[in-house]
């Protein structure tokens, strides 16, 4: 029933696609499993320093792509022959960096959103077998890459990611006023995206569903809708090799549907997160005196001018288990979990021929 995914040279045996969480909440353990089952598993890179051997609290540039090669080490070790990528935001001060430390590590796929990768295919020339996967959020911005990759590059993307700001988590490639409006439609996106590189380029790119994927159903309702595979990252949380802190998970069990919504990122971007702590994200900062130290994104409200919160200290702290003053990204769905679970459990139940016996006595 489920065909592998093959993006550029390397096939997954499954549809799936590990979606990144930094800080550290999808690093070498959780990429490294997911990709053993049989799945793309994505360490996240941003922040992959902090709480890290090689982070010093002075040298967080320097460190964060001597960092991201560690974890990328962890992860083959758990899975030698799997698909182990690196999930690279636009927007951070060390984009190139990170992604030259992740091609020099052995990632055989980058998945770069929060901005348009627009010099993406510049900075691995020299590796022309990694899988080069931009995210978006509408067919336009597909055309924009695909189009200035190929003049400048001769390159195409070996599959895009589509992801629903309606639902997915974390930091969003839309607009705040037009989310959750009811006029974005995925899989309309999806078919268009691929219909794009039919007629422009005579190519059947695969193109990911992201955003709200937790269980089977959801799976099979993306494939039905054209997508060729999903990305899943919450549902991956409350796994016993999860990166993050038992406390994190926890707050994943705990929350409610109505504890989830959007908050303004100081990146710029909107983003999805369990809502229950923002005032103690906001006043750890504020009742500190705190200032930025690490400069870890481009454009940065805090670190201009002190507006909101710092973003990746938020998400380390989270990471931690500090969840009273940690900012806890989630996806819609994050409410769904109720227990905690292996990676293996997951793919059994979505993939296996007893998740289809399961799935046809629920009906």
């Amino acid at each position: 029933m489920f065909k592998p995914l093959r993006i550029g040279k390397h096939e997954a045996r499954y549809p799936l696609i590990q979606g990144g969480m930094g800080v550290r909440i999808s690093a070498g353990s959780l990429a490294g499993h997911v990709a053993k089952c049989g799945g793309v598993g994505l360490v996240a890179s941003p922040g992959i320093t902090l709480n890290s051997e090689f982070f010093d609290g002075k040298n967080y540039l320097k460190s964060n792509s001597v960092a991201l090669k560690d974890e990328i080490r962890k992860a083959y070790e758990i899975a030698p022959d799997g698909i182990i990528g690196v999930n690279v935001m636009v927007a951070l001060t060390d984009f190139e960096e990170l992604v030259v430390a992740a091609v020099e590590a052995g990632a055989k796929v980058l998945v770069c959103g929060a901005g348009l990768p627009m010099t993406l295919p510049g900075l691995t020339a020299h590796a022309p077998d990694v899988a080069l996967v931009p995210i978006v959020s509408s067919v336009r911005a597909a055309q924009l890459i695909a189009k200035k990759w190929d003049k400048a590059y001769n390159r195409r993307p070996d599959a895009v990611v589509v992801e629903d700001p309606d639902t997915a988590g974390g930091h969003l490639g839309e607009k705040l006023e037009n989310i959750g409006i009811g006029e974005y439609d995925q899989y309309e996106t999806v078919r268009g995206v691929k219909e794009f590189f039919r007629s422009e380029y005579g190519l059947d790119i695969p193109v990911i569903a992201a955003g709200g994927i937790w269980d089977r159903a959801d799976v099979l309702h993306a494939l039905a809708e054209g997508a060729d595979g999903v990305q899943m990252a919450s549902r991956f949380v409350t796994t016993v090799e999860c990166d993050a802190e038992d406390a994190f998970k926890q707050a994943y069990l705990d929350c409610k549907k109505e504890d989830i919504g959007l908050i303004m990122s100081p990146a710029g971007l909107p983003g999805r997160a369990i809502l229950t702590n923002q005032e103690g994200i906001v006043s750890y900062d504020r009742d500190r005196g705190s200032v930025c130290s690490y400069g870890c994104l481009k454009k940065c409200s805090y670190k201009e001018s002190g507006e909101r919160f710092c973003i990746v200290k938020s998400l380390d702290r989270a990471q931690r288990g500090e969840v009273d003053s940690g900012l806890i990204f989630c996806g819609t769905n994050a409410w769904k979990a109720t227990r905690i679970e292996t990676v293996q459990e997951i793919f059994d139940e979505i993939f296996s021929e007893a998740g289809a016996v399961a799935e046809d006595k629920a009906a």
